[in-house]
């Protein structure tokens, strides 16, 4: 589990007077999976152009802060969305064989 950076979840306003929809489970799990399928980092509105299901704008804008915010995503200087949560089978098949050191 990737710990939450302190103090970035509090940026995220729980009040939902903006109007904007809280992301359910399945449409952070579409957008992790368009973020790790895509072959180069896409543009904040390109990769919400590509969701087969699109939320409004607004939903989408709070998934990618909460996954900025819990450190799986970077957004770079051009706007591009990079994956860099460590969840790859290889990492884990590394760490599975890797020698424990107390």
């Amino acid at each position: 589990m990737t710990p939450i950076r302190k103090g970035a979840m509090a940026s995220l306003k729980l009040s939902s007077a903006e109007g904007a929809h809280w992301p359910n489970l399945q449409t952070l799990l579409m957008i992790e999976s368009a973020i790790k399928s895509a072959e180069t980092p896409p543009m904040r509105t390109e990769l919400w152009k590509s969701l087969p299901r699109r939320p409004m704008y607004q939903t989408f804008k709070r998934a990618i802060d909460y996954l900025d915010a819990s450190g799986k995503i970077m957004i770079d200087r051009k706007d591009r969305v990079v994956w860099v949560a460590a969840d790859s089978p290889k990492l884990k098949a590394l760490f599975k064989k890797a020698v424990r050191v107390r």
